[in-house]
């Protein structure tokens, strides 16, 4: 997998450069970052308004933790920004016109054998670089020998009948038909270049080849194609999979972090399967059975819920969601007051390159808020970033930090902004100085001598735009590349 690949997933961690002479103005804007002092007189007028910190966060107190601390800041917080039309002609706009999308429905009867191995060929060339495992020792050639026959590419035959599934569990996609996990740097075990993704249950795949040990399939979802546990794909047939997905029948979306359907001994498939933010599952509405996996289902929403059977294939079983788990009939209404909520339900949450660690990353994190309203978002910072059915203001290495600033004083909540590998979320200001959510394994300040410093932050976190650092002379003002408004055509 190459770097540019594995940045664009996720978040890029801050580089450290040489410091130089520091002028009077920028020494007192790092005095201030530094100590959290908003109150003494600084030379800056922007850094006037930066609250106290009293989290170890340059200029974040425990007040900007709850989400209503944002949403009381934004006029009409409750105004809908698209409607439910609008959203859906914008994911139709997405699929139709992004390359780095997969529509599904339009898939022809019969996969090419040039297409299959394009695909696999693009997501699993043999690593040209040094990679380590996890006791920090170089990946031999022997054990990519074994994967390259793995991939088993030729039995691709010529032509195939397309095939489809469903995912009945959080899955992994990787770079490689292999959980084993590998590093770029030694005593780096954080970042596993083979982790490209995760799917959730009831997403529809198509199935383009299998591994030589049968263990892996190499499915092509809505956002992504990558290698996934044969384990967690039921297939079914094309309308099975492709009418579980539709509009047609009511369906009710999760909008929690991670809710969990309730524990049953009937099914171990379906106890307490997790069900992220964002995952769309089919609503069966009011039931005249007396229980549902030896409960009564009065307190409960009855899901529809795809299952893998033993030989692979697809079933559905009806099962449990608690009324308490935040979900909602059908997606819930794009406005600043819910896209700061979902934003703030992941607060905290350990970063996970890829979908790693059973979290996700800075570009999941932003499409999952999103998902939660109804809109889709292609998965990765690189796609997201240049989309052309979003309204986008790009910038060149060439253009002046001014230029920037201008486009950052007219953000507004749910505005995402990017910056090489990562991308963030605004949310809103404090006096003049624009904040952010993002999840992020980095979070580099400057310390009272104007040195780097970083937080270590590694997770979703709120923290002041201007005080993000890539080293002593750069900050992430100054490698904006682009500023997406999500909720505005272009």
């Amino acid at each position: 997998m190459s770097e540019t690949r594995n940045q664009s997933n996720a978040c890029m961690r801050p580089a450290t450069a040489s410091l130089r002479t520091l002028s009077l103005a920028t020494a007192l804007a790092l005095l201030t970052f530094a100590t959290g002092c908003a109150n003494q007189p600084v030379a800056n007028p922007r850094l006037e308004a930066m609250p106290k910190t009293t989290l170890g966060v340059p200029g974040v107190s425990e007040a900007q933790l709850d989400p209503a601390f944002w949403i009381k800041r934004q006029p009409s917080a409750d105004a809908p920004l698209l409607n439910a039309a609008t959203v859906a002609a914008r994911n139709a706009d997405l699929f139709a016109r992004d390359a780095s999308m997969h529509d599904l429905t339009a898939m022809p009867a019969t996969l090419a054998g040039t297409q299959v191995r394009s695909l696999i060929d693009g997501m699993s060339s043999r690593p040209t670089r040094t990679l380590y495992d996890m006791q920090g020792k170089e990946v031999p050639a022997s054990t990519l020998d074994v994967l390259a026959k793995n991939l088993a590419l030729d039995t691709i035959p010529a032509t195939q009948p397309t095939r489809f599934g469903l995912v009945v569990a959080r899955a992994p996609m990787r770079s490689f038909p292999t959980l084993q996990r590998v590093f770029s740097r030694l005593g780096d075990t954080d970042i596993d270049r083979w982790q490209e993704s995760a799917e959730f249950p009831g997403t529809p795949v198509v199935i383009a080849h299998a591994s030589a040990d049968a263990q892996w399939l190499f499915v092509i979802s809505p956002r992504y194609a990558a290698w996934m546990p044969a384990q967690y794909v039921a297939e079914g047939s094309r309308k099975q999979v492709l009418a579980y997905y539709s509009d047609d029948a009511p369906y009710r979306v999760i909008t929690g972090a991670k809710p969990r359907l309730v524990y049953t001994p009937d099914n171990a498939a379906l106890s307490e399967l997790q069900l992220d933010m964002g995952t769309r599952l089919p609503d069966l509405g009011a039931t005249q059975s007396a229980t549902i996996q030896s409960q009564a289902p009065a307190y409960h929403w009855t899901m529809r819920i795809p299952v893998r059977l033993d030989d692979g294939s697809l079933y559905f079983a009806a099962a449990l969601l608690p009324r308490n788990a935040d979900s909602h009939l059908g997606p819930l209404p794009l406005t600043r007051a819910n896209i700061i909520n979902q934003a703030f339900k992941f607060l905290g949450e350990r970063y996970g390159w890829g979908h790693d660690y059973n979290s996700r990353d800075c570009s999941g994190f932003v499409s999952e808020i999103y998902a939660s309203m109804g809109l889709t978002l292609p998965r990765n910072t690189s796609a997201q970033a240049v989309s052309p059915v979003f309204k986008r203001t790009h910038f060149e290495n060439t253009d002046l930090r001014d230029a920037r600033m201008a486009a950052v004083n007219t953000l507004d909540v749910g505005d995402l902004i990017y910056i090489p590998g990562h991308v963030m979320m605004y949310i809103g200001r404090i006096g003049d100085t624009p904040y952010v959510i993002h999840d992020t394994n980095g979070g580099t300040v400057l310390d009272a001598n104007g040195m780097p410093k970083s937080l270590k932050l590694n997770g979703v976190s709120v923290t002041p735009l201007t005080a993000l650092r890539f080293d002593a002379e750069t900050d992430y003002i100054d490698r904006i590349t682009n500023i997406v408004r999500v909720v505005q055509t272009p």
